[in-house]
C-alpha cells in the first residue's frame, strides 16, 4: 500500500529524503506506465482478433529504411521489399490498398471447360417456319452460333442388385459361382461409391455426419450417421491402413520433411471430459515437386515421444513452428536436424504492429522488422524453381547478408523496447529460434517457413469448426489416415472422391497377398490411376 504524506509531514522532511522519494516514486510511475502500456497492447490484440481482419499482410509506402551493421550501412528498399510470404496468408488488400478488379486472362475459359464432357443441345427452324420467313427466295444455312452453359445434375442414389450365376455339374456335386466384386464390408450395403462420397463430404468438404444423414434423406436414403460412422472406420482400419502405412515407409526416403499439430477433442478416450489430444502432421517439404506425402496422427498428448517415434526411420531435416519437442528429439540424434520458420517469427511483430493506433505502426520497431523479413522473402521469392544446389549457392550472396542484418539489429534494438510486450516476444522469438532459422540458408530444399505444414492441416481445422469434437479413439485413427489419403490426393493433384472409390475398390481384391507390390499402382503419382482420378484442369481452386 502506497504511503500518503500531507503537506505538513512534506514540510517537515528534509531535502535528501525528498529527492528519495520523488526518484521512488518517479520509478513506479515507470512501473505502472509499462504495466499500461502492456495491458493496452493486449486489449488492443484481443479487439483485433475478434473483429479485425486475420491477414498478416504488410504495407508499405515505398520509403526506404536502413540501418548500421558492423560499420557498414544497410538499405532496405521498402518498395521493392514488400512480397507476400504466401498467397493464402494474404488474400486481404491492405486496408489503405484499393481493390482493383483483376483482368482476365486469355483463353481461361477454355482451359476451365477444358476435359469436361460436351452435351450438343441443336436448337432448328421448321422448313415451314423457314418458308413464311423467307418466303419464295429461300433460304441458306450459315455456321452455327454457339454457346456454353454449365450442366449440373444433383446426386443420384441407386440400389445395385449384383445377381451372380450358379452353375454346377450334371454328374458331380461340385458347384461354381461366377466372378464377382467381393463385399466391402460383408452384411453391408454399403460400396466403394456410398463410402467415397462420405469420407469425401466429411474429410474434403468438412460435411459432419449428421448433415450428411440429413441430405441423404432428400434423396429418400435412409443412412443414419452411426452406419456412417461405423463404415468409415472399418474401412479405414481394414484397407486405407494398408496404404498409410506404405506411404510411411516412402516417406523416410526424402530430405526434408516439414511437421505441425493442432489440439482437438476426443470425448471417449478414457480421460476427463474436455482434455485436450492432438492430430500431429508431417508432410514431405515444399521444395519437391510432384510425389508430395501428406500424413497425419493422432496422439492423446503433445509430448516428444511422438514426433521420436513417428520420425524413428528419418534421416534429414524437419522445419517445424519451434515447438520445444522437436529440438528435444534432434539432441538425441545426429542424423536429424530441425529448422524454422520466418512465418512464425515475423508473427508476433505483427501483433503489435496492428495494436497500435494507425497514425504511429510505421514508426515502430515492430513495422521495420516486419519490413526486413520481407526483404529476405523478397529475395527468397527470386530463387523459387532454382534446383537446390543454385538456390543454396545465390542464398549465400542475397539472402545471408540480409539475414544477418536482421538478427545483429534485433539484438542491438532488444533493450530499447518494453519487456514482455509484442515486439519483445518476436525479438526474444528470433533470438532464442536463431540456429534453426538460418538452416534454410546452407540447404536449397529447405523453405524458409514451415507454411506447406500449416495449410495441410488447415483441412483438419476447418472440419474441426463444424463437427466440434470426435466421438471415440477409433474414430480420431480412422480421421487421421483419411485426412492424410485426402491431403495425400489433393497435394499431387487428383480429385479425392475418385481416388477414395478407387482405393476401396482395389486394395480390398489383394488384402490376402503376402507381397504388397500392388500398392506401388496405387500411389498418387502411379501413372496406372485411372485417368478419371486425376484433375484435368490448372489447379484446384483455394
Amino acid at each position: 500500500m502506497a504511503l500518503e504524506y500531507t503537506e505538513e509531514k512534506l514540510n517537515s522532511l528534509d531535502k535528501e529524503t525528498i529527492i528519495q522519494l520523488f526518484l521512488v516514486q518517479q520509478e513506479q510511475l515507470k512501473q505502472i506506465d509499462h504495466h499500461l502500456q502492456l495491458v493496452l497492447e493486449q486489449l488492443a490484440d484481443l479487439k483485433r482478433h475478434r473483429f479485425g481482419r486475420s491477414s498478416e499482410r504488410h504495407g508499405t509506402d515505398g520509403q526506404i529504411s536502413f540501418m548500421e551493421v558492423d560499420g557498414q550501412i544497410v538499405f532496405f528498399n521498402e518498395a521493392e521489399a514488400v512480397s507476400a510470404e504466401d498467397p493464402d496468408d494474404c488474400r486481404e488488400d491492405a486496408p489503405d490498398t484499393p481493390r482493383r478488379r483483376p483482368k482476365k486472362e486469355p483463353g481461361k475459359r477454355e482451359e476451365d471447360l477444358e476435359g469436361l464432357p460436351v452435351v450438343v443441345v441443336e436448337h432448328s427452324m421448321e422448313e415451314k417456319e423457314l418458308e413464311e420467313r423467307f418466303g419464295q427466295e429461300g433460304w441458306k444455312q450459315l455456321p452455327d452460333e454457339i454457346y456454353r452453359r454449365y450442366r449440373f445434375t444433383p446426386a443420384k442414389v441407386e440400389v445395385e442388385e449384383h445377381h451372380v450365376k450358379v452353375y454346377a455339374g450334371k454328374k458331380t456335386e461340385e458347384v461354381v459361382n461366377a466372378s464377382h466384386p467381393g463385399y466391402l464390408l460383408k452384411g453391408s450395403l454399403v460400396s466403394p461409391s456410398l463410402e467415397a462420397a462420405v469420407m469425401n463430404a466429411k474429410y474434403v468438404n468438412a460435411v459432419p455426419l449428421y448433415r450428411q444423414e440429413q441430405e441423404f434423406a432428400r434423396y429418400g436414403l435412409r443412412i443414419s450417421r452411426q452406419n456412417m460412422a461405423n463404415w468409415t472406420i472399418q474401412c479405414a482400419e481394414r484397407y486405407l491402413a494398408v496404404l498409410y502405412d506404405h506411404l510411411h515407409e516412402k516417406m523416410y526416403r526424402y530430405h526434408v520433411l516439414q511437421a505441425d499439430e493442432t489440439p482437438v477433442l476426443v470425448n471417449k478416450d478414457g480421460r476427463p471430459v474436455g482434455a485436450k489430444s492432438y492430430m500431429w502432421v508431417y508432410r514431405t517439404g515444399q521444395m519437391y515437386e510432384g510425389r508430395q506425402i501428406v500424413l497425419y496422427e493422432y496422439q492423446k498428448t503433445r509430448s516428444a515421444s511422438h514426433p521420436r517415434e513417428f520420425l524413428r526411420g528419418f534421416s534429414g531435416i524437419c522445419v517445424t513452428d519451434g515447438y520445444q519437442v522437436y529440438h528435444t528429439v534432434e539432441k538425441e540424434r545426429e542424423d536429424l536436424k530441425i529448422a524454422g520458420c520466418w512465418s512464425h517469427a515475423r508473427r508476433r511483430y505483427d501483433e503489435a504492429v496492428k495494436a497500435l493506433p494507425k497514425a504511429k505502426q510505421k514508426d515502430s520497431r515492430a513495422y521495420l522488422a516486419l519490413t526486413m523479413i520481407q526483404a529476405i522473402y523478397r529475395e527468397e521469392k527470386q530463387l523459387k524453381g532454382l534446383p537446390a544446389e543454385e538456390r543454396r549457392d545465390r542464398r549465400q550472396w542475397s539472402v545471408r547478408p540480409l539475414v544477418e542484418a536482421y538478427f545483429a539489429w534485433i539484438k542491438e534494438n532488444l533493450p530499447k523496447v518494453p519487456q514482455k510486450s509484442k515486439t519483445w516476444e518476436g525479438f526474444q522469438y528470433s533470438i532464442h529460434q536463431e540456429r534453426y532459422l538460418k538452416v534454410f540458408l546452407d540447404d536449397g530444399e529447405v523453405p524458409m517457413d514451415n507454411n506447406a505444414a500449416e495449410q495441410s492441416i488447415r483441412g483438419f481445422c476447418i472440419g474441426k469448426k463444424n463437427w466440434v469434437m470426435i466421438d471415440t479413439v477409433a474414430g480420431a485413427k480412422a480421421s487421421a489416415m483419411i485426412y492424410s489419403i485426402a491431403e495425400t490426393a489433393k497435394a499431387n493433384g487428383l480429385k479425392p472422391y475418385e481416388y477414395f472409390e478407387h482405393l476401396l475398390t482395389e486394395i480390398p481384391k489383394h488384402l490376402d497377398d503376402k507381397d504388397r507390390g500392388f500398392l506401388e499402382d496405387l500411389l498418387p503419382w502411379s501413372p496406372n490411376l485411372p485417368a478419371n482420378c486425376r484433375k484435368s484442369g490448372k489447379g484446384e481452386m483455394k
